[in-house]
């Protein structure tokens, strides 16, 4: 080791997941629930260490695009914002919004730098091998946010080329964006590389939460940046099958919530929301990375605060007690809260 702590600190095993009679495996999460003020109202853990954000810090990035003018000047939709802020399945609508995103701008599939793999949405993936296509990158995940970068170079005079640079003038505004959206010095941010190669950036689970806090309320950002944010938001919230997809936690949950909800989840076990009509905020930190233990645990912390009544907890009901099944499609078992039963909303 090279002097790195464990990530763990303190955070207590709140999801568990069991094979039979037994209790195979636990994850440890971290959380911090804050409201608009930046008050702690509920924690786990070490709320005050840098944490990457991953693609939690999505919305952030496409603010920036947005209040450059390079949603107006390339004509962007509400959906192709949305995907822009979003971590796509590769569904044939995602890819379709990408392309018109890059057509939109002048630009190739191949100005693409995030990498290929294939389409998370099995179905999408099996008709892409099916008619003898490999993926490219714009199946990637990402995709939506690298096209809307290279819109955001062009809106500022700058090059396409080079976009995942931190030097570059693209994401150099990116962080400074990120930094007054998140209401820390700039020089603060935790810089790392993200999975799709751009910067990513790390903040505490507080301050991250206390940014979501605030989307129910946007006066509380910087004046020339809340035209810009709302845009976002309405945009996630009104098309939520672009930020993820078909069965997926974050698309679901904001369908159930009916507009209540934003949420917006990332690489290793990280999440973020917004209850928006209570200017409450909730990031979430699995310790071990794993991306399952987020939706039993969200769900019951957002149904705790009132955001989500009965009939969205039925609505979500593959995500609050996921399913472990074999090879044979047969149930082993299941992914749910450490004490065994889920908050039931009043």
């Amino acid at each position: 080791m090279s002097g790195l702590e464990p990530f763990d600190s303190g955070a207590r095993a709140a999801v568990i997941v069991t094979r039979g009679p037994l209790v195979e495996s636990e994850h440890h999460l971290c959380h911090a629930i804050v409201d608009a003020a930046g008050r702690v109202l509920s924690a786990n853990g070490d709320i005050e260490r840098p944490v990457y954000m991953r693609s939690s810090a999505k919305p952030l990035i496409a603010t920036a695009m947005v209040a450059a003018g390079a949603a107006d000047r390339f004509r962007f939709t509400d959906q192709e914002i949305a995907i822009a802020a979003g971590s796509h399945s590769g569904e044939p609508q995602h890819v379709a919004a990408v392309r018109s995103m890059l057509q939109k701008a002048g630009l190739s599939e191949s100005a693409l730098r995030c990498g290929v793999h294939a389409p998370t949405h099995g179905p999408s993936a099996e008709a892409l091998c099916l008619a003898g296509q490999l993926p490219t990158a714009i199946h990637n995940n990402c995709s939506g946010k690298h096209a809307g970068i290279m819109a955001l170079a062009l809106a500022l005079g700058a090059p396409a080329e080079g976009y995942l640079s931190v030097d570059h003038p693209a994401q150099q505004e990116i962080l400074r964006v990120c930094a007054a959206l998140l209401d820390v010095p700039q020089d603060t941010l935790v810089i790392g590389v993200d999975g799709c190669g751009i910067p990513v950036i790390a903040v505490s689970l507080k301050v991250a939460a206390a940014f979501y806090a605030r989307l129910g309320d946007l006066a509380r950002f910087p004046r020339e940046l809340a035209p810009a944010l709302r845009r976002v938001r309405d945009a996630m919230v009104g098309h939520p099958d672009y930020v993820a997809g078909t069965n997926r936690f974050d698309t679901d949950l904001m369908s159930a919530a009916r507009g209540g909800v934003l949420a917006k989840g990332g690489a290793e076990g990280y999440h973020g929301s917004a209850v928006l009509a209570q200017g409450i905020g909730m990031t979430v930190k699995v310790a071990d990375g794993n991306y399952r233990a987020v939706a039993p645990f969200v769900i019951d912390r957002l149904a705790s605060l009132g955001a989500l009544d009965e009939q969205m907890l039925r609505a979500l009901a593959q995500h609050r007690v996921p399913k472990i099944t074999n090879h044979a499609g047969l149930v082993v078992g299941e992914i749910l809260l450490a004490d065994g039963a889920t908050t039931r909303a009043n």
